[in-house]
């Protein structure tokens, strides 16, 4: 078999992304179901408010940091492609073909189905009709904590892919309409956020809710002590997913009119205000849910619990539709960025050769837009949204971490390349983020609730070596 070298890193790329875009592609991509979700299964884990916000906060500061720190690499290689780029250049090729590829095997491919999945969630509450119960397929039981998976069609998980096909449309049509999509529904489902947190803690206080979760109530069962740190970390799986893809935005360094300056400014303005959001959205929970209510509120979704109970069943339904729109537009910026990655690693001969290929109309990559969709429906039909974001986060923190230690490799082999921006606070608040990254990835390898997850994550990112040189195989053919 012969493998033709696929083409050298184009220019045909349309530099359509402004900086408000790539600030809204930031917050789009990082806003989507989980911060109308995930709070419940946290609380039910740290068993405090004080917890609750706990977890919240330093996820918040882990990430902010990773902005910080990414915004030197970013403009050094503002090229499609992203961490991938980054890792390979600082640390070696091949650790940048585990990251594309368990990027394509779940991290992306899995976050897009997730929220696919949230997505339909939602969407029945206005139409009961999508139904989460399968109705061709089968069940496989693993040993716990894996549990029982259901395999096969379900409506939702239909109408899930439905919004995965449409969206891959989109962004095959070019990356100007896809910006604007994405630019358009950042805005309403911001909004929409700011709306929940301004009515929680306004007419939706509840006496009731006060008394249970705040006083003396606020560290109930359990502490700021480093006997619940393990806990605490275990407990980030929620909402450090819920705070993922704010490096996504680098992916499609290509595409923005000046990436050198505006990548490091989207990924540090994107994230304070997801941040912001977040923990405002935490308190108006705690202001209008008592913590019994947020840890059992039905199918997770704490937002709708919380509008409802403001609003009455209106508030259910305002919710829903506001949530559909936040994961709609959190896939849509998901899906335009994970293919440029796909396309980076083409261009290096370490995917399918057709993937490194522009659309002649449209400049964009379609075919590995095309691809990224096709196994993302497959996982939509092989795993609910819990076991998702269970595999997907621990790869996502490891590799968070060994990109941030290119920085230091990158200082000491090559001093002198330009850095437009560099790291601020370097060489401690990058060091302090590769700790902590470390410190969450080896938590999750050791807690009981994610360690089966994140060993499974680690074996999805070693299937990678023997597949790297595969290709480099065929490639030399």
């Amino acid at each position: 078999m012969t493998t033709t070298p696929a083409p050298s890193q184009p220019v045909e790329f349309v530099r359509a992304i402004t900086r408000l875009d790539a600030t809204a592609l930031v917050v789009g991509s990082m806003i989507g179901s989980g911060i109308f979700i995930v709070s419940a299964d946290i609380l039910r884990q740290v068993h405090s408010p004080g917890l609750l916000l706990t977890t919240w906060i330093v996820s918040g500061i882990v990430t902010l940091l990773g902005a910080l720190s990414y915004g030197e690499l970013a403009a050094m290689y503002p090229k499609a492609g992203g961490n991938y780029v980054y890792l390979r250049e600082a640390i070696s090729p091949l650790f940048g073909y585990l990251y594309g590829w368990t990027l394509f095997v779940v991290i992306q491919t899995g976050t897009i189905a997730a929220v696919a999945v949230a997505f339909a969630r939602f969407t029945s509450v206005l139409w009961p009709g999508l139904s989460p119960n399968i109705f061709l397929g089968t069940t496989i039981r693993f040993p716990d904590p894996i549990g029982a998976i259901q395999i096969g069609l379900s409506p939702q998980r239909l109408f899930a892919i439905v919004s995965i096909v449409i969206l891959t449309a989109i962004n095959v049509r070019g990356v100007k309409t896809a910006a604007f999509i994405q630019t358009t529904l950042t805005a309403v489902k911001t909004a929409a956020l700011a709306g929940l947190i301004l009515l929680g803690v306004t007419i939706g206080r509840n006496a009731e809710a006060i008394a249970a979760n705040l006083g003396a109530n606020f560290w109930a069962g359990g502490a700021l002590t480093l006997g619940v740190l393990p806990v605490v970390g275990g407990a980030m799986v929620g909402s450090l997913f819920s705070m993922d893809a704010w490096n996504n935005v680098g992916f499609a360094g290509s595409e923005l009119k000046n990436p050198e300056r505006d990548l490091p400014f989207a990924m540090g303005a994107g994230v304070i205000t997801v941040t912001s959001l977040y923990v405002l959205a935490n308190v108006a929970y705690l202001l209008v849910l008592p913590n019994s209510a947020i840890a059992t509120a039905p199918q997770d979704r704490v937002g709708t619990a919380a509008l409802q109970a403001m609003l009455g069943t209106p508030g259910l339904y305002i919710m829903a539709i506001a949530i559909m729109i936040s994961t709609f537009g959190c896939n849509n910026g998901l899906i335009l960025s994970g293919a440029r990655v796909y396309y980076a690693m083409a261009c290096d001969n370490l995917f399918f050769r057709s993937a490194g290929m522009l659309h002649p109309e449209y400049k964009t990559p379609s075919l590995a837009l095309i691809a990224q969709a096709i196994w993302t429906c497959v996982l939509c039909l092989s795993g609910t949204y819990g076991q998702l974001l269970n595999f997907v986060i621990f790869a996502a923190v490891m590799f968070y971490a060994v990109t941030a230690i290119g920085i230091f490799r990158l200082r000491q082999k090559h001093p002198e390349l330009p850095r437009p921006v560099k790291a601020p606070g370097y060489p401690v608040l990058p060091a302090l983020y590769v700790v902590l990254t470390g410190l969450i990835a080896v938590d999750l390898l050791i807690q009981g609730a994610t360690r089966t997850y994140a060993f499974l994550g680690l074996i999805l990112v070693l299937l990678g070596v023997p597949v790297y040189f595969g290709w480099r195989r065929l490639a030399r053919r």
